[in-house]
Formats: C-alpha cells, structure tokens, sequence
C-alpha cells in the first residue's frame, strides 16, 4: 500500500527534520559544551567551579537525546548518507565519543573527593569535553560543504580516499572555530541567565563578548571562502524527486560560488545569515548591557541562522564528492524507501511533540538561578 504522501513531500520532511534535530542538539547541548569549555576561565576556586557546572547539572544529560535522535534519524532515512560520512570522520567520531563519554564521568566522579589536583583534572577533562566536540562538530560541517573524497562504483560500493589530516583544511578549521564561538557564546549567554550575580556572570559575559564578536567575524570569513574561493556543487540536469535512491544518477557537477545559487533564486533565503549574523551582535550586546534574555535569544538566533544558512545553501545536496561529483549524495538519490520515510514519520509525530512537551516542562520546573549557598548546603549537587 503507497504512503498516502508522495516520496518528494516525505523527502522534503525529512531533509527538514534533520535540520530541526541538528538545531535542536545546538540550542541545547550546545550551552552545556559552552559552558564547560568556560569552566576553568570563569570559576577560579572551587565553589565557583560548582556553581558553574550546576548550571547545567539538571539538564545536561536530557539535553544529549537530541545528538541520539539526528544520529538515528540519518542512519533511517539517509542510511548511505550515514555510511559515507561515517567512514569518512571515523577517526572525529570515535574522538567525539570519548569525550562525549569523559563528559559524565567527569561531572559524576568531580566532587568525590576533596583532593584540589584531583578536582582540578576532572575540571580540565570537562574542559576538553565541551571545546572538543564544540570544533569538531564544525569541522565536519566545514568539511561537507567542501565535499568528501569518496565515491561509488557501478556495484555502489563505496571507496574513500581521504586521511585524517585531510580533514583539517583552512575552510574546514574556520568552521571549527566559527562553532566553538557560537557554543562559548551560548554558555555564557546560559551562565549569565543561571548564575547568581558574582565574579562567575561578570567573567562569562566578557568571554562570551569576545566570542560574539568571534563569530560574526568567522561567519564573515565563512561567507567570503563561499564566495570567492570555490567552494559550492550543481545539479547539471533536473533531478527527479521522486525517483529511485542511487547515487550513479546523480548529474553534478563542482562549480564555484555554487552554494549561493539558492540564495539568489529565493532572495527571501537571505534572512538566514542575516539572522546569523543579527543574533550574534544582539548576544554581544546583551552581554556587555547586562540583558540575560537579549544574549540567551540573540545566542540562540545566531545559532538557528548558521545552521540555516547551511542547510539552505546545500539544498538539495546532504554529502557532496570531492573527487567524484556524480557520486554525490542529495535528498533526492540517498534516501530510505518512501514506506520506510512515511512509517518514522508518524512515529515522529506522535513521540516529537511528547519529547518536547516533557523538555519544556523539565526546565520549567528546573530553572532558577543556581547559587553558592545552595552548592555549599546541597550535598546531591556536583
């Protein structure tokens, strides 16, 4: 029985719903990796510390589900997506899983005991674990738009022929770097809501000023490497939405400034890195003036506009080819099957809405600033 949406439409959904995912897990996990790659520069004694990573105690691992649910949503509705761009960044992946995992054991094992050298080392581990992921996340991303040294033979096996270095060209580490900003300004923008007033918030808010201004003009050098150093891929015939998903249909081709060819198709597109680039100088402001709300809201516009920007510009491709452009992957040659599209999607429509019904009701019941008093007195806290 054919779903009752057509396999264009369901494509479409689901391109957007990798977006949304992705969007999600920056919003928020992306103030926890913010805030604990902040740790040691912003908490000089240890009660600070604390006070800091409380901050995040009581969301931080709910905040996690939402790097689970993309990495899932690609494996089911774009599974050579998943197979390529995992063999590709295997060696980041599996670095991002050990931070990933260092993460709570260090917010677990931190306060056990009193030991200045031992607490010190976990602070420093958890450092390691907010800044790491935060730049290695944006290298790959920088990495997709320059494309992927892999491609298909006639049997679709895949071949790739990269190497770790590889990965870490000049556009790839801006992107890096544009990301670690984005999140450090997003911890601090959480510090400065979550924090009782003190030496913490003050410090946070002139990193995060610092890393505002980092960002816009990171964006800025993303936005000139786009246009101007040759970056960018084309469909060289119209592609067919509906049709079967085999990567040796692909017609593309590289082409130069390519990734803004969306942009100037749909003008209104635009509002995407303007958003990038607004949120980002209202996260500054609201830093320096003292306005909680303006930088936790411009932190997170800039976010959902870099990430737009992004998606928009790529659209319709997800994992192009540096070394084979007609082995390319889009959202039209790369997709599960349309039932295999239709069955998630109702899944999703029943479980997304309870997921985020119970996240709003968590910090809702969770907010409140986390004070020295209360770390002191509270002995469940780390």
């Amino acid at each position: 029985m054919a779903p009752p949406l057509d396999y264009m439409t369901l494509r479409l959904i689901w391109w957007a719903l990798l977006g949304v995912l992705l969007i999600g897990f920056a919003l928020t996990d992306g103030f926890d990796l913010g805030v604990a790659a902040l740790l040691p520069f912003v908490g000089r004694s240890d009660a600070e510390r604390r006070l800091t990573i409380n901050t995040v105690g009581a969301t931080w691992e709910g905040n996690q589900v939402w790097f689970i649910l993309g990495g899932g949503a690609i494996f089911a509705a774009w599974p050579l997506v998943y197979a390529v761009s995992f063999s590709g960044f295997y060696p980041a992946m599996l670095l991002v899983l050990g931070l990933l995992i260092l993460r709570p054991v260090s917010f677990k094992y931190r306060s056990k005991r009193p030991s200045k050298a031992w607490r010190s080392a976990w602070d420093w581990a958890l450092f390691a674990s907010g800044i790491g992921p935060a730049v290695i996340f944006g290298v790959a991303v920088g990495n997709v738009l320059v494309g992927l040294p892999f491609s298909f033979d006639s049997d679709l096996r895949m071949h790739y022929a990269g190497g770790v270095l590889d990965l870490f060209g000049p556009f790839p580490l801006i992107c890096g770097l544009l990301s670690a900003g984005m999140l450090i300004t997003h911890g601090a923008a959480w510090l400065t809501l979550k924090a009782e007033k003190g030496p913490v918030r003050d410090r946070a808010r002139a990193i995060g000023v610092g890393g505002a201004v980092l960002s816009i003009l990171l964006f800025a050098a993303g936005y000139a490497f786009v246009a101007y150093g040759g970056l960018g891929f084309r469909l060289t015939s119209p592609a067919d939405p509906a049709g079967a998903s085999n990567p040796l249909y692909s017609l593309t081709l590289a082409a130069p400034g390519a990734w803004l060819d969306n942009f100037h198709a749909h003008p209104i597109f635009w509002i995407a890195p303007f958003l990038g680039f607004l949120g980002a100088a209202l996260a500054g402001i609201g830093l320096r003036a003292g306005s909680e709300a303006a930088a936790f809201a411009g932190s997170s516009f800039a976010i959902l506009g870099v990430i737009g920007t992004v998606g928009l510009s790529m659209f319709p491709f997800i994992l192009p080819s540096s070394i084979d452009a007609h082995s390319s992957l889009t959202a039209w040659n790369a997709s599960s099957s349309a039932s295999t599209l239709f069955t998630m999607l109702v899944a999703v429509a029943v479980l997304l809405p309870i997921v985020l019904a119970y996240t709003a009701f968590v910090y809702r019941v969770m907010f409140g600033r986390t004070t020295l008093a209360s770390v002191a007195l509270d002995p469940d806290l780390y």
